[in-house]
This record gives C-alpha cells, sequence and structure tokens, in this order.
C-alpha cells in the first residue's frame, strides 16, 4: 500500500499567527491599513467619488484583516488547505483594492497641490505613502500565502 509521504502545509492559530510567516503581517497590515482611513477620514474629503473609494477600501480591509486574523488565532480553519486557498484569495483582492485606492488618493493629493488647505494637503501626502506600505504588505502576504497554499 503507497502512503502519501508529502509534507502537509500547516496553518497557525492562536500565538502562532505572530510567529510565522505570512501571518506575521497581520499586525503591520492593520496598523497601516487603520493609518490610512484615519488621515483620510481627517481631511476635506473633496472630490467626494475617489476618496469614498479609498475610506472603503481601508475601513473594509481592516474590518476583515481583523476578522481574519481572529479567525486564524482562534484556529476557526482546522488547518485546511482551502483556508489557506482563501487566506490567498482575500490577500490578492486586498492589495488589488489597496492599489487602486492608492492611485486614486496619489491623484487627488497632486491635484491638491496648488490648493490653499496646506494641512489637509499634508494629511493626504501621509495618507498616501501609509497607503502604498499596506498595498506592499498585502501583496506581500499574497505571495507568501500563495507559496504556503501550494504547500497543502
Amino acid at each position: 500500500m503507497a502512503s502519501n509521504t508529502a509534507t502537509m502545509g500547516n496553518l497557525p492559530s492562536g500565538i502562532g499567527i505572530c510567529t510565522t510567516i505570512p501571518d506575521i503581517l497581520y499586525l503591520p497590515e492593520l496598523i497601516f491599513g487603520g493609518l490610512v482611513w484615519i488621515l483620510v477620514a481627517c481631511t476635506l474629503v473633496v472630490p467626494a467619488n475617489p476618496q469614498g473609494w479609498v475610506m472603503f477600501v481601508s475601513v473594509f480591509c481592516f474590518v476583515m484583516t481583523f476578522i481574519w486574523m481572529v479567525v486564524f488565532a482562534c484556529g476557526g480553519h482546522h488547518n485546511k488547505g482551502s483556508w489557506a486557498a482563501a487566506d490567498f484569495a482575500y490577500h490578492g483582492i486586498a492589495a488589488f483594492f489597496y492599489l487602486s485606492a492608492s492611485v486614486a488618493l496619489a491623484k487627488v493629493t497632486l491635484e491638491m497641490k496648488d490648493g490653499s488647505n496646506f494641512q489637509n494637503y499634508q494629511l493626504d501626502i501621509s495618507a498616501v505613502v501609509f497607503s502604498y506600505v499596506a498595498t506592499l504588505l498585502y501583496f506581500v502576504h499574497t505571495i507568501l500565502s500563495a507559496i504556503r497554499w501550494k504547500s497543502f
């Protein structure tokens, strides 16, 4: 009888999410995503459409990443490969959303350059930088999640 000797991937639970790659990226994703949310909320939301998309993305990704982290911390994934695939898919979608929001926010910020409210301009510059950092974090998490998913 043939036996399956392939190594099975493991999804961490409990405090293990703070010590394993890519799950250690949950906290920086929450921090930088929260900073984007706070900085955009502090500024004058003009024009409303691109800024509204940035707010949606930052709030959505913050809430979903927090829920995702809690599920992993509680062991709700039961070490199933489908959760590894879902982790890859979620972080890929989040990276795409953040990239689109970052580009929109950068465009709005460049248009504000000659405006009269310098404080809002500075807040938007900070939000753009943190938004691109969050995009990078979600992208790296996506790549590392894909590698983990393939080990199942």
